[in-house]
This record gives structure tokens, C-alpha cells and sequence, in this order.
């Protein structure tokens, strides 16, 4: 208590950061566990009635899909799959048909976890605002590897997460709520945190976005959360950025020269993270191959991407991640490592 106490001001600073980040106000952001926690909060207390519509596209996260399926159990909601375009990312036209019949909300990963695609989220935006849908967009893995501002993408929720292209602390994640969500959604649970008990039996929801917080709180992990934004903004997310889609790019190329290596990133616009197969070698395999080189990689299993990879008809792929503090030298290495994957 005494070192919270003692950290006000800069736990309070957090909050201006974050809206700094996004183009937003302090009392519009809420820091919460996780990203996947930002989102439920938000999606799980949307006043759905059975019939609603929900548009999503077939990059949205496995666990934004599962959240979607079990609200469709429970409520009664119809869950819309938006097709993809030439590019391989949410297809407009498409959108724009579905949202002419009536959605109540459009779910949109800006980012998909299993591979280099970047939605075109302020479009999704532009559509939604003209047809009166509440627009839920997951920035996991754009925050901090793209510039965000939530009045140019027309989103009424953001999602994010600490420890991705912020480089900031686990256990972190942050919640941009708009005037719309403020005004619509009712938390799914509550604490003395996000309520003020006001007689034996009422209460009062808080008025801002930390009413999508709880009362206990990982401190020194929000302090880690301003400190890496703080850092992210002295950088500069528009320089950053370049950068990182750059060297995905090169990435992506030096791999598709090698005999039997295939990338499969899609998009218009693909960012830093980078996917690939090789011919012969489960992605598993070369992931641990490449771990005991002390090569980071993941991968991108099937039952992560089910309606996405299955339909490109694709196995799980090998997920590498590029930031702006590479060198060329180091894809060099990477390279040369997966051309000698056995």
C-alpha cells in the first residue's frame, strides 16, 4: 500500500501516455491484465439481444472466436464471417453488404497473431460509423508496430497489450473505451474499483474507463507499461514502424529465395511478423531447431487459426517477429539458419 501510495503521480501518468499512444483521453483508458481481458471486458458487457449480428473476418484471435461463439450460445447472436479480399485481408465490399442488413457490432483483429497481415482498420471504421455499428478492434499486435489513433480508426473499442511491439511488461493490457462504450456497456462483474456501493442495496458505476478495472492491481507492471509507452513515444511510432515493416519485408524475401521455404503472409500491407513453412520439416521441429541456436521464433498451430489456415489449406507455420532493433546482420543469420533446418 505504501509504495502505491507513494507512486501516485506516476501511475497516474500512465493513463496520459496510453491516451497519447492512441490519440486519446486519459479518463477513456482503463490498464487491465491483458489484451484478451480488455476485450472480454468490453464484448462481454456489449447489452446484446438475440437476433444481433456480429461481422468478423477470418484473422480475428482464437480467443476473440471462442468469446463470439459462446455469446452466440448464450444470447442468441448470429456470428458473420467477412470474406477476404485479393490482398488476403477483410474484404470491404463485402463488409459493406453485411453491414447494410444490419450489424450491431463489428469485431476486428487489426493484426492477426499467425502472420504479417494489417487490416485496414480505419476503412472498417469509416464503414461502421456510416452504418451505425459498434466497432471492436483488437490492437495486440498492432500497438506499437503501427500507429494508432482512435479518432482516424472510428473504433469505439481498442484492445491492447504490454508485452508485444511495446516491449513492456506480461501480466499488462489496456483498454480504450469512446463515448459510445461509456455510454453502452455495463461491465460483466464489478469491485469497489469500478463501483461505488451507495446505499444497502444500490451502487454506482464509475463514469470513466477504469470502471473496466478491478480494485487489485499489478502496480509495478503498470509503471512498466508507462515506461515502455513513454519509450515507444520518445521513438517515435511512425519511424519505428517503417522500420519494422521494412525489415519484415526483407525477411519475407531472403526466405522466399530459399528452395523449399514458402512465406505465407497476406495483405495489402504486411508488418513485422513473418510466417513460413518448410518443405520436409514440421514448423515444430524447425521452431525447437531454431531455439537451440538461441533463435527465437513460435509457431502459428491450425487450432489458433481455424478460419484462416485450414481454408488457405496450410499447416501450422513457423511465426518469426522482427522489431525495429534488428539488423540486417541478424536476418542474415536467421537465414542462413533455416536454409540448414534438417
Amino acid at each position: 500500500y505504501e509504495a502505491a501510495a507513494e507512486a501516485t503521480d506516476r501511475l497516474e501518468a500512465v493513463y496520459v501516455s496510453l491516451a497519447t499512444l492512441l490519440g486519446a483521453k486519459p479518463d477513456q483508458m482503463a490498464v487491465v491484465e491483458n489484451a484478451t481481458r480488455a476485450w472480454d471486458m468490453a464484448v462481454y458487457g456489449y447489452p446484446f439481444v438475440a437476433g444481433d449480428r456480429v461481422l468478423t473476418c477470418r484473422g480475428e484471435y482464437v480467443s476473440n472466436v471462442l468469446a463470439l461463439l459462446q455469446l452466440q450460445e448464450r444470447h442468441g447472436i448470429e456470428v458473420v464471417l467477412i470474406e477476404d479480399d485479393e490482398y488476403g485481408q477483410i474484404d470491404l465490399d463485402h463488409l459493406e453488404d453485411e453491414l447494410a442488413q444490419g450489424a450491431a457490432m463489428v469485431a476486428l483483429t487489426h493484426a492477426p497473431t499467425n502472420g504479417g497481415l494489417i487490416n485496414p482498420a480505419a476503412a472498417v471504421g469509416a464503414l461502421c460509423e456510416e452504418h451505425g455499428a459498434f466497432y471492436v478492434l483488437d490492437a495486440c499486435q498492432s500497438a506499437g508496430q503501427v500507429p494508432l489513433d482512435v479518432g482516424i480508426l472510428k473504433c469505439d473499442v481498442l484492445s491492447g497489450t504490454g508485452r508485444k511491439y511495446l516491449r513492456g511488461p506480461r501480466g499488462t493490457g489496456f483498454l480504450y473505451a469512446g463515448p459510445r462504450a461509456l455510454e453502452r456497456i455495463e461491465p460483466p462483474f464489478l469491485d469497489l474499483h469500478a463501483a461505488e456501493w451507495t446505499g444497502d442495496r444500490t451502487y454506482e458505476i464509475r463514469s470513466d474507463a477504469r470502471r473496466f478495472e478491478n480494485w487489485e492491481t499489478y502496480y509495478a507492471g503498470k509503471l512498466g507499461l508507462g515506461a515502455a509507452i513513454d519509450y515507444t513515444l520518445e521513438l517515435g511510432v511512425e519511424a519505428t514502424s517503417k522500420r519494422i515493416l521494412a525489415l519484415g519485408s526483407e525477411l519475407r524475401s531472403a526466405l522466399d529465395a530459399l528452395d523449399a521455404v514458402t512465406t505465407h503472409d497476406k495483405g495489402e500491407i504486411r508488418g513485422g511478423i513473418v510466417t513460413f513453412a518448410v518443405d520436409g520439416i514440421r514448423s515444430e521441429d524447425a521452431q525447437a531447431q531454431l531455439s537451440a541456436q538461441r533463435i527465437n521464433t513460435s509457431t502459428s498451430p491450425v487450432g489458433h487459426a481455424r478460419l484462416d489456415l485450414p481454408h488457405r489449406g496450410l499447416p501450422t507455420l513457423v511465426r518469426a517477429s522482427v522489431h525495429y532493433y534488428n539488423s540486417e546482420d541478424e536476418i542474415d543469420r536467421f537465414v542462413d539458419a533455416v536454409e540448414q533446418l534438417r
